[in-house]
């Protein structure tokens, strides 16, 4: 153990190291191969091109891509990017217009009077952001796909009333506050349903990640948006037959890009459309549909619009009305509830469901959870299908649910559907009842 003695190896063969790189053991390439023969020895790879892109790209997509994300990421995403970029493009044509109507560049504007004119605006959209909150933020989630189109949609009013304002100098704030309270409506909308989005494409728990690459995209998208409108603005400035025809030309691909992109979407939760397309499939054919097939047939625009494109208007979905206020029946159906006559419920369920000229209104219990509304929906649903063949509709119903219930939720979730609960709405209005020999009593 005496000083300046090294201590001794044992000799081994020599090996060979590689560097890999890559965010997921499937995705890894190799960059480096390290030897030790007579001295040391590094040989790069030389498919450095691809090393760069690698790395470029993990900026804008999350880690492990593509396997970490759902099949739709990609297509939605390309397509969202698109509208996006016309947005940006659009809105250096809008806000041209606008600050030209405030006065930017006339001698006769004041400072306190622009200010004034902004504040007024500002102010009508963070007031309608916070109504339209009140009364729609919680049926987002439930239609997704349909709030995300009318977010877009009432962006570009919003931008077209700036681009209007011009043109109306005495009702100039009347015109761009409408816009603003258009926009107002877009921001809550977007920022809502891109939440849902977030959860619906992450497969590995990696929704920060997502949400954080979705960030860089959109700024990708707003930079490359904002020169080029820059440059459309100053090629079109002083010519309003050239702004009109780019700013049309623009929102009409703006929503063509975005009903492309909801529409490569395939949600697997349930919601009230979704859940009866699936129903009225399995009790005609006992068999269940996948997520991509009820995505072709599911509709993605406003109720108004469907109404106007289809004459389908006895669709299940509209004749079911979930947690119906017990008083808002007319006075003759609350006495059959209160005699146990015209009401239908299952195996002593939490719920129960009325009849009432073609519709089905579901009675929710006060202690009623998630299983419960899912169930009462379904039941409703089955009720309104048979309601159309059979007059004997609510005996019939319980005995569908009593022999198909069960199976229709096992082929579900084998199928990929989530039956943990049913998007919808908030429900406000339950009832209590105490349930006696020969009738129910409802509280």
């Amino acid at each position: 153990m005496g000083g300046g003695e090294e201590e001794e190896h044992p000799v081994c063969a020599p090996i060979t190291l590689e560097e890999w790189n890559g965010s997921s053991s499937t995705k890894l390439f190799r960059t480096a191969t390290i030897t030790a023969s007579s001295s040391l020895s590094i040989q790069r790879s030389t498919n450095r091109i691809n090393h760069v892109w690698r790395r470029v790209l993990q900026a804008f997509v999350p880690e492990g891509f593509p396997d970490s994300v759902t099949p739709d990421y990609v297509g939605f995403q390309l397509w969202d990017t698109l509208q996006g970029l016309s947005t940006y493009i659009k809105m250096m044509l809008s806000t041209q217009a606008l600050l030209s109507a405030i006065g930017v560049g006339e001698k006769s504007a004041t400072v306190i009077g622009a200010t004034f004119q902004w504040f007024l605006r500002d102010f009508t959209g963070m007031l309608g952001g916070i109504l339209f909150t009140f009364y729609q933020g919680s049926n987002l989630d439930s239609d997704a796909k349909m709030w995300r189109l009318v977010a877009d949609l009432m962006n570009d009013i919003g931008m077209l009333m700036d681009l209007l304002s011009p043109l109306f100098p005495s009702a100039f704030i009347i015109v761009v506050c409408l816009g603003s309270l258009s926009r107002s409506f877009t921001g809550v909308a977007s920022g809502a349903t891109r939440a849902a989005l977030t959860q619906h494409f992450a497969l590995q728990d990696n929704a920060a990640d997502i949400s954080a690459k979705e960030g860089s995209q959109e700024t990708m998208a707003t930079m490359m948006g904002m020169s080029l409108g820059m440059l459309l603005a100053r090629f079109t400035s002083g010519n309003p037959l050239a702004i009109w025809l780019s700013f049309l030309s623009l929102t009409v691909f703006h929503m063509y890009a975005n009903y492309r992109a909801v529409r490569c979407l395939v949600l697997n939760s349930l919601n009230f459309e979704r859940s009866s397309i699936l129903l009225s499939h399995f009790m005609q054919t006992g068999q269940v549909l996948s997520p991509e097939q009820v995505s072709s047939m599911e509709s993605v625009l406003p109720m108004w619009a469907t109404s106007l494109k289809s004459t389908k208007s006895n669709a299940l979905h509209k004749r079911v009305h979930l947690g119906v206020r017990v008083s808002s029946l007319p006075r003759p159906d609350m006495m059959q509830l209160l005699n146990g006559v015209g009401a239908s419920s299952h195996k002593n369920a939490k719920y129960l469901l009325a009849h009432r000229k073609g519709n089905v209104s579901v009675i929710l219990h006060k202690d009623s959870g998630a299983g419960d509304v899912l169930k009462s929906y379904i039941h409703a649903i089955a009720m309104a299908n048979l309601m159309e063949k059979s007059t004997a509709f609510y005996s019939e119903g319980e005995a569908w649910m009593d022999k198909h219930y069960d199976e229709f939720l096992n082929k579900l979730r084998s199928g990929g559907w989530k039956t943990e609960r049913l998007l919808c709405p908030s429900i406000t209005w339950r009832a209590n009842w105490i349930s006696h020999t020969s009738g129910a009593k409802i509280d």
